[in-house]
């Protein structure tokens, strides 16, 4: 059995929009992906570790334990080995309390690329490759939330091809979200079930062929 570590925030844990509660793991997109690859003849199993308001490296001044790079290398030794792992993170850097843009962001995510490759695994076990994943963009935020993310619209802008320069970069694998999903019309934020299944469909189409690669070493042709 392949083992896929997703590190992500409230897009992935799968808060339903305007409410406080969580889609079922088979309607979020990391178990529609889980499902179609094991659908698809792969023996995988994913290992979620989504936290509401995570950030990349900056703290969340309201709530402690939302920076995401703090014990990251740890989390990466615990659940190792892995043939994958999938980073989806940047939406919270750029709630209003931060100053952050899109390039501030992306470099968040080098530094927690760099963390998972120094994670102290064990010597026989290979560093897992890495998919980054940049978040829909937002919108105009809605309800409840906007307080919290008011002027994300304007931030993020620009964070899909700082994410991709950055994945360039580091040499790691690449998947634009908002080529295939979109963020709620409810908050401008969050993702609609609809949208999760298009997300974890389309993901799960690019890891069949990493996990292909891991396997053998040659991808599909």
């Amino acid at each position: 059995m392949q083992q896929i570590f997703l590190y992500g925030d409230s897009l992935s844990w799968g808060l339903i929009p305007e409410t406080r509660r969580r889609l079922s793991f088979d309607e979020r997109w990391p178990g529609v992906m889980e499902t179609a690859l094991n659908s698809a003849g792969r023996r995988v199993r994913v290992i979620e570790d989504c936290l509401n308001g995570r950030r990349t490296v900056w703290d969340d001044p309201f709530k402690p334990g939302r920076k995401g790079i703090d014990g990251l290398a740890q989390r990466i030794e615990s659940h190792s080995p892995l043939a994958l792992v999938i980073v989806m993170l940047g939406s919270n850097d750029f709630q209003s309390m931060h100053p952050h843009n899109a390039w501030h962001s992306a470099q968040g995510l080098g530094a927690l690329v760099n963390a998972i490759r120094q994670a102290p695994i064990e010597p026989d076990m290979p560093v897992a490759p890495i998919v980054l994943v940049a978040p829909p963009p937002q919108q105009e935020p809605r309800g409840t939330i906007a307080p919290k993310f008011v002027g994300g619209d304007r931030k993020c802008i620009g964070h899909a091809a700082a994410c991709r320069e950055v994945a360039d970069t580091l040499g790691c694998h690449y998947f634009d979200a908002g080529t295939v999903a979109a963020v709620s019309q409810i908050d401008g934020v969050h993702l609609d079930a609809d949208q999760h299944a298009r997300l974890g469909a389309a993901l799960a189409k690019v890891v069949d062929g990493l996990l292909l690669e891991a396997l053998t070493g040659v991808l599909p042709g």
